[in-house]
């Protein structure tokens, strides 16, 4: 699951990326309404939500919130600000904002107002992924593998792991090229070396096969990854 950070102010927008990092989202964070404008235009990826502060350089959050409505983009949108009076609250929902957060605020509250705003995003997917014999519980960053009887094989995952696995497993029977995983996995600040995307396929086969778990994930020479449904028990 990923969101769209962009909020200006150095020290919430960096607390916001740590919480929001330690559950579970790859967040891009930009401090210039214009730049995550130009940046949304210039790249295809499955944004979740996005958080956006209304007071930003060069393009207001309202005025970015009007850009994704006119281009008919469904994202939702959370929008920040110290401007709690009705008529900015109106404005701000006028503009395309989904919800409206009024700062100081406390995390607990904003991390409840994302899961409300997730549920109606087009990219949602409920905490549990089952394909064939395969469970993956998102909420406890574990695969779970229905063999046998219960209690089931339970495979604990890193967080880079779950979110591969997520993803490929939310396009099942897909050919998926490597740079499209590395382009949708990792933070767009960071700079992650080319094979990073093989390397992390590596570690997580090397995982499933100490738990006798047969990997699921093909490599398709040329082209990406496959999760390839077929080679799962249907039991």
């Amino acid at each position: 699951m990923r969101i769209l950070l962009v909020e200006d102010e150095e020290d919430l927008g960096r607390s916001l990326k740590q919480v929001l990092v330690a559950e579970k989202y790859i967040v891009d964070w930009f401090t210039d309404g214009l730049q995550a404008w130009l940046y949304l235009e210039d790249r295809s990826l499955d944004y979740t939500v996005a958080i956006v502060d209304w007071l930003l350089p060069e393009l207001s959050g309202l005025d970015l919130c009007r850009k994704l409505r006119q281009q008919h983009n469904p994202l939702p949108v959370l929008m920040l600000t110290a401007l709690g009076e009705p008529e900015n609250r109106v404005a701000g929902l006028d503009a395309g904002a989904d919800d409206y957060l009024v700062k100081p605020f406390v995390m607990d509250e904003l991390l409840a107002r994302l899961r409300a705003l997730q549920r109606r995003s087009p990219q949602f997917q409920p905490l549990n992924l089952t394909l064939g014999n395969l469970t993956l519980d998102v909420a406890n960053n574990t695969l779970i593998q229905r063999n046998t009887a219960p209690p089931y094989q339970e495979i604990p995952l890193t967080p880079k792991e779950l979110q591969l696995l997520m993803y490929l497993m939310q396009n099942p029977d897909r050919i998926i090229p490597g740079s499209k995983l590395r382009q949708q996995l990792w933070d767009v600040h960071e700079d992650p070396v080319s094979n990073v995307v093989a390397a992390q396929m590596r570690l997580l086969r090397r995982k499933l096969a100490q738990y006798d778990c047969p990997c699921p994930i093909e490599t398709i020479p040329g082209a990406g990854y496959r999760f390839n449904s077929l080679l799962l028990s249907h039991e």
